[in-house]
């Protein structure tokens, strides 16, 4: 597991710095990888954060966004909370 992290944050650092790169295709093509790691992170940690029993409003607030926002984007791909789990 660690190994996965590790090799995560190798490639989350390779990808800042190319986005930085003085060629605007290896500079653009990193921010496009860059959002796709960023929405699927989104994803996972406002799925966990509902099935802790989190409201749309803390996940809004943690996220800096709006309540509305976070819901309209999550809402129809992310599982409601079964109250029987604890």
């Amino acid at each position: 597991m660690l190994s996965t992290y590790v090799d995560g944050m190798t490639e989350a650092t390779d990808l800042a710095a190319a986005a930085s790169s003085a060629d605007p295709r290896v500079g653009l093509r990193a921010v496009v990888a860059l959002r796709r790691l960023l929405e699927g992170l989104e994803v996972l940690q406002v799925t966990n954060a509902r099935r802790k029993g989190w409201s749309w409003q803390e996940i809004a607030e943690a996220l800096e966004v709006t309540r509305q926002g976070v819901h309209k984007k999550h809402a129809s791909r992310v599982p409601m909370p079964d109250p029987r789990e604890d």
